[in-house]
């Protein structure tokens, strides 16, 4: 069946990132506690609530300071929190321009609005784009659904609000959990595993033939 649409995750696949950066800065506003981390208190009450936009950035800088006890400005805190973004690679935006001349393409993130703030002026400062909707047909972020991937309720959502159908659907994530609850609901898919990049699944906008899609 041939790809018409195709879904593009963000962070790892459009924009790196690396949370080892953000783990640092806290370190430096002096946080140690780094079990603490991985707690479904800090992954799931705080984290996956705020990407799920459950609580505002406000509430979010006050929830994150109390847990992990530290007394900072809001900045320094936002700085910190946004220090495992890179900067949008020009390259990918120039892969996405021209894969938007070939098939629908859409952008489905786990994202929370701190980080947005930062990658959109980055795309508007840089590409000269508004919006993410302008740079794809149609972008679509956690925070604002109120849902996270793998939830297949995120999938549904962007193929009935299209009318897409999953055969004719490819989706692009680096994540396994992510890319096994796309295959469930029929979607394609693929995923794109370090040191990969999206310029090496296109050419000229195009697909590569011989791509090992799923």
């Amino acid at each position: 069946m041939k790809i018409k649409n195709i879904i593009f995750d963000f962070g790892g696949v459009i924009i790196d990132i690396d949370p080892q950066l953000t783990v640092n800065e806290f370190v430096k506003l002096g946080y140690n506690d780094f079990e603490k981390l991985m707690t479904p208190k800090f992954t799931e009450d705080i984290i996956g609530k705020f990407e799920r936009g459950i609580l505002t950035p406000e509430l979010f800088r006050k929830k994150l300071k109390a847990y992990l006890d530290i007394k900072v400005t809001d900045q320094k805190l936002d700085d910190a929190w946004n220090a495992l973004l890179y900067d949008i690679p020009q390259e990918r935006i120039e892969v996405i321009e021209k894969v938007k001349k070939k098939y629908k393409i859409y952008l489905l993130s786990n994202s929370n609005e701190i980080h947005y703030d930062l990658f959109v002026r980055d795309l508007q400062l840089r590409f000269g784009y508004r919006e993410f909707d302008e740079l794809f047909h149609k972008a679509y972020f956690s925070f604002d659904l109120h849902l996270l991937k793998p939830n297949p309720e995120m999938y549904e959502f962007v193929i009935n609000q299209h009318g897409l159908l999953p055969e004719e659907t490819l989706f692009i994530d680096d994540k396994e959990e992510n890319i096994f609850a796309a295959q469930k609901l029929g979607l394609r898919t693929y995923k794109l595993d370090k040191p990969e990049r999206i310029r090496d699944i296109f050419d000229n906008g195009k697909l590569v033939k011989g791509l090992d899609i799923a």
